[in-house]
């Protein structure tokens, strides 16, 4: 077991595709967060979702407010489900660490999930990327599962991964530390549709990038 190589990210759901929708596609804390964002929202409004999966919850519901939606993922299987469920979003693939937008381009920028097999380092530059891509007023909202995991390795949906992430207050911080404003966090206990992966705690951040003066 030592010597098995952790798969990518490209490689892992490339591989799940539609089973890890089936597993997590019922995420009832994401639902809300999603809800309480397009309260917030101008309709329109320009949303990046990075790590956009199967668009199955977050795209389709974006695209259905009335959002325009670009979704990026680095599956050649997520893109294409993702485009034959959302029409009407753009899907591009691609590894969100080699994505390059002007700073203020986006309304809000999304990441569901999408860092957990960063390394802490880039997701450090991510979260710093992502505060300079949105515009000022607009949103950068954040999931993941939150551990003191500087690079576990193990077996998760029946694949060999390397996950990576923060403890719930060690990432408030370093949202904070980008100039964003917190403006709502939830801490859930999430139990997936499958016996091949366990129950997992997950945190939603919702910040703000504060408006120009």
């Amino acid at each position: 077991m030592a010597d098995r190589i952790p798969e990518t990210a490209e490689q892992l759901y490339n591989a799940l595709g539609q089973d890890y929708e089936d597993a997590f596609g019922h995420q009832p804390a994401l639902g809300a967060t999603l809800q309480h964002l397009l309260d917030l929202l101008p309709r329109p409004a320009t949303i990046l979702d990075v790590g956009s999966g199967t668009g199955a919850l977050v795209a389709l519901t974006c695209t259905q407010a009335g959002h325009y939606v670009t979704g990026c993922d680095v599956s050649d299987t997520m893109i294409t489900l993702s485009r034959a469920r959302v029409p009407t979003a753009r899907f591009i693939k691609k590894d969100m660490r080699d994505l390059t937008f002007d700073d203020g381009s986006w309304d809000v920028v999304l990441a569901f999930f999408s860092m957990l097999q960063l390394p802490r380092t880039d997701q450090d530059a991510m979260i710093s990327r992502f505060a300079q891509w949105v515009a000022p007023g607009g949103y950068v909202v954040l999931a993941t599962v939150p551990r003191d995991n500087p690079g576990r390795v193990g077996e998760w949906m029946g694949h060999w991964v390397q996950t990576f992430s923060y403890p719930v207050d060690v990432l408030r911080q370093r949202i904070e530390d980008t100039g964003l404003e917190i403006v709502r966090e939830d801490l859930v206990d999430f139990i997936p549709a499958t016996d091949q992966a366990h129950p997992e705690p997950q945190v939603y951040f919702t910040a703000r990038k504060p408006p120009a003066p």
